[in-house]
C-alpha cells in the first residue's frame, strides 16, 4: 500500500475512533451511522475495518458499542472470543438474544444528531 493511501486510511481510522469514543455507556450505534456522520455514507465496511484493528490502539476504543444496522453483533469475532462483545454490552444493560440487540431503537445513539 502506498504511503499516501496508508495516511488516508490512518486519518479515516482516527476519525472513526474519535466518534466511537463519544458513544455513551449503555448506548450503541451502527457502522453506517458513523460513516454517514463522517460524510462517507458508503463506507460502513471501512468503519468496521477500522474498529476491527482498534484493539491495538493504546487508548480504549469502545468498539463493542458499534453493531450492524439491524442490531446484529457482526464484529463479535474481533474481541478475542465470540462472547466478549456480548458480555461487554450486557454489562452496560443492553439486552441481547441470538447475537441481536433486542432494545436496539431505544439504545441507538446517532452521531449525526448527537454530535454537532
Amino acid at each position: 500500500m502506498s504511503q499516501l493511501k496508508q495516511k488516508k486510511n490512518d486519518d479515516f481510522f482516527s476519525k472513526v475512533y474519535e466518534v466511537t469514543k463519544c458513544i455513551p455507556y449503555g448506548r450503541i450505534t451502527s457502522y453506517g451511522a458513523i460513516a454517514r456522520y463522517l460524510g462517507t455514507g458508503r463506507s460502513a465496511r471501512m468503519v468496521g475495518w477500522a474498529l476491527n484493528v482498534s484493539h491495538s490502539n493504546q487508548e480504549f476504543i469502545p468498539a463493542h458499542r458499534v453493531v450492524n444496522r439491524s442490531g446484529l453483533l457482526t464484529g463479535k469475532h474481533h474481541f478475542g472470543n465470540s462472547t466478549t462483545m456480548k458480555q461487554l454490552l450486557e454489562n452496560e444493560g443492553i439486552i441481547i438474544e441470538n447475537d441481536r440487540i433486542i432494545n436496539f431503537e431505544e439504545n441507538f445513539w446517532d452521531p449525526g444528531k448527537e454530535l454537532k
